[in-house]
């Protein structure tokens, strides 16, 4: 039996007394998405939440109820970063101190933003499950209360009011993309549509490399993978819980992969045709929608945007991967006679073509060269494919032997 439905979203709604800590985001239209995949796509936008993310819907929840318990007087919590801000806001809005053990592999600017919602952060193991289980010995004292970060009705319920607003502001939603990590979120929403809106589609969405649902669904058990490795860490949990694996199974229409590259690209297309910043599991919906896993075409579609924590050396490597894919960003070897001159002859012949160098290397010590002979290795900015095409075959037209390398 389901142990959580849509009264108990409607109740947690009803809950939410304190507009600062859970706010009510926009859905806004994506006249590019739409085009791209011949559906109306609205971008249900929770990343704009005060903590970056939808988890500060169940922490509230769950806080809310345990503050007004008289043994509570400490919770702790393990997550990886935004459940740990979710938690941390919370906890100080309801006066209820809170420690929250964090991966070391954490993003620093996860990290630092719970240390400044006033929680007491704890930086322990390599993963989720490293930090889970150290933060279950934590919680194992008089008045202390573990809030695991979706295997809980009362999270699960709080995360799913964002169904509610959906409703309210797309009536005619077909279909939800919905990431998922441990399952909360798409469990609550699946809860909450069940009656509100039996006929809306439900689309769960796992980065290929922390992917345990499909197998889970099959072995109708919950799978762990120890060690997720995915760009989008806010959903590689390495498994969900029989509680959100049963929402799951009773809700959820259809679960889909995404690689990291086409989440990476999904990142880059929010932030340069959305004007939103997204991170990694929040783009991991519009990775979806850009695949050809999931036809979508003449459908209403609001894919969930569930955070925007992207740490900024993520975000440079997200953009170094894209730019790299598009051909605007090319490493170029070039095979020279080792003599004054070879440099700044080619980065003339760079230069003409309206191509920017961004660094250039020396390298003689290679034993595929010949004696008297070097290496000159340009990392160029171009314009895409064809700019880049121009200027190798300008190189080779100036008799060098050049190499694209990335």
């Amino acid at each position: 039996m389901t142990r959580v439905t849509a009264s108990d979203v409607d109740e947690a709604a009803r809950r939410f007394e304190d507009p600062d800590i859970v706010q009510r985001t926009p859905i806004e239209y994506s006249r590019t998405l739409s085009e791209t995949t011949g559906g109306e796509i609205h971008l249900k936008m929770e990343h704009l939440q005060r903590t970056g993310s939808f988890k500060t819907r169940g922490a509230y929840r769950k806080l809310l109820a345990l503050s007004e318990r008289d043994d509570i007087g400490e919770v702790v919590a393990a997550s990886a970063g935004n459940h740990a801000q979710g938690v941390a806001l919370a906890a100080m809005k309801t006066g209820v101190p809170a420690t929250i053990v964090m991966p070391t592999t954490a993003p620093q600017s996860k990290i630092e933003a719970t240390d400044g919602y006033g929680a007491n952060v704890v930086l322990e193991g390599l993963n989720f499950g490293a930090a889970v289980d150290h933060a279950r010995t934590l919680a194992d004292r008089d008045g202390t209360a573990f809030v695991h970060a979706f295997d809980d009705p009362d999270i699960v319920a709080g995360q799913g009011t964002v169904a509610l607003e959906i409703l309210d502001d797309v009536p005619d939603v077909e279909t939800v993309v919905v990431p998922i990590g441990g399952g909360g979120l798409v469990g609550g929403i699946g809860a909450a549509l069940a009656e509100h809106a039996p006929d809306v589609r439900i689309v769960g969405v796992q980065a290929e490399s922390a992917a345990t649902v499909p197998e889970s669904l099959d072995k109708d058990e919950p799978l762990v993978l120890d060690e997720p490795n995915t760009i989008a860490d806010g959903i590689a949990t390495g498994g969900t819980s029989s509680l959100t694996l049963e929402l799951i199974d009773e809700h959820v229409d259809e679960v889909v992969t995404v690689s990291d590259a086409e989440i990476a690209s999904g990142v880059v297309l929010l932030l340069e045709r959305a004007k939103q910043l997204v991170e990694g599991a929040g783009a991991a919906p519009v990775a979806a929608l850009l695949s050809d896993r999931l036809d979508v075409t003449g459908e209403t579609v609001v894919p969930l945007l569930s955070g925007g924590n992207l740490d900024m050396s993520m975000l440079q490597t997200l953009l170094t991967h894209e730019l790299t894919s598009r051909s605007q960003l090319i490493r170029l070897r070039v095979r020279i006679d080792d003599g004054p001159g070879k440099m700044a002859h080619l980065s003339n012949c760079i230069a003409d073509r309206g191509a920017n160098i961004r660094s250039v290397h020396h390298y003689r010590a290679n034993d595929s060269l010949s004696v008297g002979e070097a290496y000159l290795v340009f990392l160029v900015e171009t314009s895409g494919a064809s700019h880049a095409s121009d200027i190798i075959e300008t190189i080779e037209d100036e008799g060098y032997d050049v190499e694209r390398v990335n």
